[in-house]
């Protein structure tokens, strides 16, 4: 019903799943009619998904958004006729531009599952509300994109400093931590998302929780070594 309620991920879904192009269309600016403006939040997201594409090589035309009343069908009809030539002329995805398709399809893989950590890492510039479309072009920059990428961030649980006091397990939104009682906990990092719960969670006088950037995440110790063998009070 909003298209605000159109994720980043929902896009590069649709490319991964072998759509050719994206499509949104969206109230017109200033007309919202559930007094969310999440048309600015859906024009602020095509920015940067658009940004995303270009930094992995594909056309950031293949994305379109198109601002337009519910009783506007002439302009819903010419807007989707015309990105529909424009799409056809750009040619499949991936092969239009010339790009291994296989190549293609793991760069949209790695993208969709940083999506969380994109979100987190620009929470603020995607709240942003302008008044009109021009503005948000300068929103995400090429430089920015491509140190977001390059910097991408890790988490993993130091475990000579894990006390298992589950805190991370209970608050990761992602279900990545793995523990329980009297077990050192350990971060799935297929399953992590980035976002930095268990860091900001994890108590300082433990310290448990190690960011990483820049360098390949240690593994995890073996199921046998995460008994932590507790003092018995006497």
């Amino acid at each position: 019903m909003c298209s605000g309620r159109v994720d980043l991920a929902h896009v590069f879904q649709a490319f991964s799943n072998g759509a050719d192009g994206v499509f949104i269309g969206a109230c017109h600016l200033n007309e919202c009619n559930y007094t969310t403006h999440g048309n600015y939040h859906a024009l602020t997201m095509v920015n940067l998904a658009k940004k995303l594409l270009e930094h992995i090589g594909l056309n950031p035309e293949r994305l379109k958004i198109e601002f337009m009343s519910g009783s506007e069908s002439n302009l819903f009809v010419e807007g989707v006729n015309g990105f529909v030539k424009k799409v056809k002329k750009l040619g499949p995805l991936g092969e239009g531009e010339g790009l291994d398709q296989n190549e293609v399809k793991s760069q949209i893989a790695e993208i969709t599952k940083l999506v969380p950590y994109i979100k987190v890492m620009n929470q603020d510039k995607l709240a942003s509300h302008f008044k009109t479309p021009e503005e948000y072009d300068g929103l995400f920059t090429h430089d920015e994109i491509e140190m977001l990428l390059r910097e991408v961030v890790s988490y993993y649980i130091d475990p000579a400093k894990c006390q298992a006091c589950s805190i991370c397990l209970k608050r990761c939104p992602a279900d990545a931590v793995v523990g329980a009682k009297n077990r050192i906990h350990v971060i799935d990092q297929e399953k992590c998302i980035k976002c930095g719960t268990c860091f900001e969670a994890c108590p300082p006088r433990f310290g448990a929780v190690r960011k990483i950037s820049g360098e390949p995440v240690p593994p995890p110790i073996p199921e046998e070594a995460r008994t932590i063998a507790r003092k018995r009070k006497t």
